[in-house]
């Protein structure tokens, strides 16, 4: 069990020593110290359940029809944990109507705190917990005029993720404005929720700002959500720094729960489409990407010169008439700005006397989407258009202050070249509207981190992708869409985009699973979503990356797009446990101390490339080759015959012994070796292939990602 406490630097260095040493203390059971660092980790911020059903060949009645998630019954009595910043227990995606007693496996509290009691908790938010301690050492005393003392959510961040994992069904939701009107649900409808609170407010950052969450805190979260009996963990949140296994409280706490064979969830991280940005790398966890769904909010421009040019927003305002275009640039306050922060609207930057009664042309960087708004509003200007902060396809929509809508970085130059050549530019900013069937679908978004692995480059991650693009789920109302100070609105639910979102969705994936599979272990259900997602949108072609242009690699994406239908019946997994796990720390002699002392490593322990994982990473073959050992176990049917296909990375050669695999029951094991070797057209850099067991029934896929000396 994990607690926080508050020691002098001598005390805390003497017990560490003490620990290190083996030296008996009167403190049993304690087998790590760690510091408490600042911001160490952090949050990451309708349509992509049925979104999810069309893309594995269903018919998009995935809330209602007779679906997958029904097979499941719902996710029904597995209960989920979400660590997290709390909860808006009032919404109605957390409504009990109807919903059976509490599971008598659950031990849990509902712990209350200010605006929050036990009458907050009910059949479907079974528990709450907050955690300050590591917070509060770091920050002191929490300004509650900034954040609740309790499980409640001033965020909205904690409320979102819980209700896109496990949200009830809450029929005609939209966003401001009518947009994506729909049916709400999280994927586990019936499933039960857990709530830990983790994230907190910054004192002295702008509202809008990630929240921070101490290891320390999370650390003592999991081991609580572990006592309390969840099944399923959902983490959106990322380390602020690449840290080691040992040092890394979040994959720690991950590892105390894969040990009880509670499948944990993280996202991948906002840092993409840059190589080696990924996070939560740990081998125990499921390292989630985010891409698009098939939904986007059509908000066009209208130049004076009859171009129009496509945007996005979901601003419930338009200005349909031709007004003044302005570039921010060109309407600055003398000296407020350089030759990197010209036109980007920063916070009192724009002339009051340059932008009235016009539209503003707003370039990216330096601040948030909804600052710049904000700004221009603040300067009396009509509205704005702002440059795509992420280059490619896919734009995270806002519902501005003003009228304002997004457009691609290149189609933002095609502006600012009209407003340049023109005397008397203008332009107008038509209604937004919603629209279904956006091809193609699902891309990369843009902001989603990406491989190699930097931590372990012969493991992949990340593991999976999901939607995480514009996603609409339930919202704090003690905090506005844009979460802006100066924004007095009010809303029930609200769209956010980030891996954050694509998270619960894996999530709610593998508590399907798990309702279905209750004994599967945690690494069965990790298997079996990778081995069944998919590399193809819904055109049939490759998943591309955020451009649109270029196809995704697994370095995007992992093994695929999660596909929830499929992992309830994959045929064959890659199991692992615990102990698989600690030999594969052996690798790592200064992060298996801190994790499980108890552990003696063997003389002779197997490399990182021969964890029995759903996909293959080999970093630096050299010129004789590589063999790699897999073992699955058959869950599908009891006599089947599994032959493999091989799509060998360009120049090396592939060969798996066997190529047939007999099976006679449910459970039996086989075992086979992959020999990778270099072979002609071997090219600098990263290369991918694949491999596919099949019996005619099931496919069970899994990537290779090689490279060489």
């Amino acid at each position: 069990m994990a607690f926080s406490a508050l020691l002098t630097p001598d005390e805390a260095e003497k017990l560490s020593v003490f620990l290190t040493a083996g030296v008996s203390t009167d403190m049993d059971g304690v087998v790590s110290v760690f510091k408490s660092e600042p911001i160490s980790y952090r949050t990451q911020t309708t349509r992509s359940w049925e979104f999810t059903d069309l893309l594995a060949g269903g018919n998009s009645e995935f809330i209602n029809g007779d679906d997958d998630a029904s097979l499941s019954n719902y996710g029904k009595d597995v209960i989920v944990g979400v660590l997290d910043s709390g909860v808006w227990p009032e919404s109605q995606s957390f409504s009990d109507q109807g919903m059976e007693p509490v599971p008598q496996s659950w031990k849990g509290i509902c712990q209350p705190g200010v605006a929050f009691n036990a009458s907050h908790c009910n059949r479907k938010l079974i528990g709450a917990r907050y955690y300050l301690k590591g917070y509060e050492a770091q920050y002191g005393p929490l300004n509650e005029t900034i954040d609740f003392r309790s499980a409640r959510d001033r965020d909205g961040h904690g409320t979102h993720t819980a209700s896109t994992v496990a949200g009830r069904e809450v029929p005609h939701t939209t966003l401001l404005g009518g947009f994506a009107n729909g049916t709400a649900a999280g994927g586990a409808p019936l499933a039960r929720l857990a709530i830990y609170k983790v994230c907190w407010a910054i004192p002295g950052q702008a509202t809008f700002f990630e929240n921070t969450c101490a290891g320390e805190d999370m650390l003592a979260a999991f081991d609580d959500a572990i006592a309390d009996g969840v099944h399923v963990i959902s983490i959106s949140i990322v380390p602020y720094q690449l840290s080691s296994y040992g040092e890394d409280l979040l994959a720690l706490g991950a590892f105390h729960a894969a040990k009880r064979d509670i499948v944990v969830a993280a996202s991948c991280g906002n840092s993409g489409p840059a190589p080696s940005t990924v996070r939560n790398v740990a081998p125990w966890i499921i390292s989630v990407a985010a891409s698009s769904i098939d939904r986007v909010f059509s908000s066009p421009v209208l130049l004076g010169n009859g171009m129009k040019i496509e945007g996005e927003s979901v601003t419930p305002h338009k200005l349909s008439m031709m007004h003044p275009l302005i570039y921010a640039g060109d309407a600055e306050i003398p000296g407020t700005t350089n030759n990197e922060t010209s036109g980007l609207c920063l916070q009192g930057t724009l002339s009051k006397e340059l932008v009235q009664g016009k539209i503003v042309l707003c370039l990216r960087g330096y601040s948030r989407n909804v600052e710049k708004g904000l700004e221009v509003r603040g300067a009396g200007g009509l509205g704005f258009i702002l440059q795509n902060p992420v280059d490619g396809i896919s734009i995270s929509v806002d519902a501005h202050v003003l009228p304002g809508t997004a457009v691609l970085s290149n189609d933002s130059a095609t502006i600012l070249n009209y407003i340049k050549s023109n005397k008397n530019p203008t332009a107008s900013i038509l209604s937004a509207r919603t629209v279904l069937g956006s091809k193609p679908s699902p891309f990369m978004a843009g902001f989603s981190s990406a491989g190699p692995n930097p931590l372990e480059p012969n493991i992949l991650k990340p593991d999976i992708t999901a939607p995480g693009l514009n996603i609409l789920a339930a919202w704090s109302e003690a905090t506005s869409p844009t979460k802006l100070f100066d924004d007095s609105r009010v809303v029930k639910y609200n769209i956010l985009s980030g891996t954050s979102m694509s998270c619960p969705h894996v999530a709610a994936a593998a508590v399907l699973i798990k309702a279905t599979h209750p004994n599967w272990s945690s690494a069965a259900i990790r298997s079996a979503l990778m081995t069944t997602a998919t590399q193809t949108n819904k055109l049939g072609l490759p998943i591309t990356d955020g451009t649109g242009d270029t196809a995704a690699t697994p370095f995007h994406y992992g093994s695929g797009h999660f596909r929830p239908g499929k992992a309830l019946d994959p045929g064959l997994i890659y199991d692992a446990n615990y102990t698989d796990y600690l030999l594969y720390l052996c690798n790592y002699n200064t992060s298996l101390p801190s994790i499980d002392p108890s552990f003696t490593c063997p003389d002779d322990f197997p490399s990182p490339t021969d964890l029995n994982y759903p996909s293959i990473a080999v970093s630096n073959v050299n010129s004789s080759g590589i063999s790699v050992r897999r073992t699955v176990t058959n869950v599908g049917v009891g006599a089947s015959v599994y032959k493999v296909r091989v799509e060998a990375p360009v120049g090396y050669t592939v060969e798996i012994s066997p190529e047939t695999m007999n099976f006679s029951s449910v459970g039996q094991k086989e075992s086979f070796n992959i020999v990778i070797r270099p072979g002609s057209g071997l090219r600098n850099g990263y290369a991918f292939g694949w491999y596919t067991w099949s019996d005619g029934i099931h496919s069970v896929r899994s990537p290779i990602v090689v490279s060489s000396h």
